[in-house]
This record gives structure tokens, sequence and C-alpha cells, in this order.
């Protein structure tokens, strides 16, 4: 009897620590279920607020000077490649992070069941060795009585023992599968979140890239030829042309005298040697007169 005493002790107790494991791993479980789940929510959000600025962006650009247009569309264009793996981050997050975990609500209550079954045969075994103490007590000649009780007992005790290795050997078998499920639910979390940065930081430098080599000097010139009409070249060089300082304007008249002055010069030498030319002319003439006169 001693010894079937502490037999029920040692099971109690393999039964305790079944039970804090199970609960143990039922509270953090679900724990890490839940924020993993709503992180992966809040990763599905910025995914969706991406797109929308994604949106913008198109149409912003659509508005702009040649060189940003292509810029800021060609940002867009990888931003939005950038959505396309987030959105695969957030598939794989729920099937290698989230799906796992949620699977041991299922695994916590077949443990649960297999405790309230060693629970159940351990209080039937303590409850036939009562039942044996108090018939020994009671009837200490019936043979026939007191064993029918140990029949009772014996049979309680290998239930609650078959229940008890059961016990065991399942709840040995879940901690080595818990351990085994935390390293590869925490490994695929690091290998996918490395994954979807290592691509991120690809398509960010790309997308940098293309901001970069928006020509601004050029955009700037578009610009400018937006304001101004075609013709405003012409007008502006008249107004450049009537705003000339009046040195600008005296040197000018300057020259223009002087050109008129060189003029007048060369026309009153021309006259004069025209008259110079007359006066020879004249002379011969007037010798003509003279020999035609001594002749008649």
């Amino acid at each position: 009897m001693l010894m079937l005493g502490r037999g029920l002790d040692a099971r109690d107790n393999q039964t305790k620590q079944a039970r804090e494991a199970v609960t143990n791993v039922e509270k953090h479980f679900g724990e890490l279920c839940q924020i993993f789940a709503g992180y992966v929510r809040k990763t599905a959000r910025l995914r969706d607020k991406a797109d929308l600025l994604v949106n913008e962006i198109h149409a912003y650009a659509a508005t702009e000077t040649p060189n940003l247009k292509l810029g800021l569309k060609n940002f867009a264009n990888e931003f939005s490649k950038l959505q396309d793996y987030r959105q695969a981050e957030v598939e794989r997050l729920e099937a290698k992070v989230v799906e796992p975990l949620k699977c041991y609500g299922t695994i916590i209550k077949l443990k649960r069941e297999d405790l309230k079954a060693t629970l159940t045969a351990r209080n039937r075994e303590a409850k036939q060795l009562s039942q044996l103490e108090r018939t020994r007590q009671r009837n200490p000649s019936d043979r026939h009585i007191i064993f029918k009780a140990e029949s009772e007992l014996q049979r309680a005790s290998l239930d609650a023992t078959r229940t008890t290795r059961h016990l065991e050997e399942t709840i040995d078998n879940f901690e080595k599968q818990k351990i085994k499920d935390i390293k590869n639910i925490f490994s695929e979390f690091i290998t996918i979140e490395m994954l979807f940065h290592g691509k991120a930081l690809e398509i960010y430098t790309a997308a940098f890239q293309s901001i970069q080599n928006i020509d601004e000097n050029e955009d700037l010139q578009v610009f400018r030829s937006s304001l101004y009409p075609p013709d405003h070249q012409s007008r502006l060089d008249i107004v450049r042309a009537n705003s000339k300082s009046p040195l600008q304007r005296t040197s000018s008249s300057k020259h223009c005298t002087g050109i008129v002055q060189i003029s007048r010069n060369r026309l009153k030498k021309d006259e004069e040697e025209d008259d110079e030319d007359y006066d020879y002319e004249d002379e011969d003439e007037d010798e003509e007169l003279e020999s035609t006169k001594d002749e008649r």
C-alpha cells in the first residue's frame, strides 16, 4: 500500500508538470499567434496605402514636365513592384508563421483531453484505494469483499498506469514538437523578412536612381518656354533696343553724323571736279572761235 501511494504521488507530479507545460504553451502561443496575425494585417494595410501612393504619383506625374514625369513614373513603377513583393511577404507569413501557431489550438485541445483521461484514471485509482482501505477496516475478515476491492483497485491502477504512460509519451512528443515548431516558425519569419528587405533594398536603389536622373535644367527650360509665347523673343529684342543707355545712343548718333559728313564732303568734291572740267571745255571752245575769225 505504501508503494502504491508513492506511485500515486509520482503520477500526480507528472500530471501536474504536463498540465503546466500545456497551459504555458496555450498562453504564450496564443499571444504569439495574435501578435503575428496583427503584424501581418499591419503589413497588408501598409501594402494598401502604398498602392494608393503609387496611384497618386502616377496622377501627379501626368501633369508635370517631361523629365520629372518620366522620373516619377519610373519611381512609381519600382514602388509598385515592391508592393508585389510585400504581398508575397504577407502570404508567406500567413502560411509559414500564423497558421502553424493557429494549429496549436487543436494540438492543445488534444493534450488537454489526454490530461483529462489521465486525471480521470488517477482519480478512479485513488477512489478504489480508499474503498479498499475502508473495506479492510469495516470487514477485515471478509476475504471475498476484500479480494473484490483489491481486484477493482488493480484494474484502476492498470488503467491509470496505461493512461499515465500515454500521457508521458504524448507530452514528451508535444515538447519535442513544440521546440521544433518554434525553431521553424521563427526561422521562417526571419527568412521571409530577409527576402523581402533584400528585394526592397534593390528596388529602393532603383527608385532612388529614377529620381536622381531627373534633369532639372531641361525641365526648367521647358517650364520657362511654357510661360512665354513664341513671339515673346521678338518683342523682347524690341524692348532691349529701345532700352539702350544714353551713351550708346550718343555713340550711335555720332557715328551716323560722321557718315553723313563724309558723304557731303565727297559730293562737294565731285561737284568741284565737274566745274573744273567745264572750264577747260569752255576755254577750248573760245580758242576755236578766235582761230575761225582770223581765217576769215
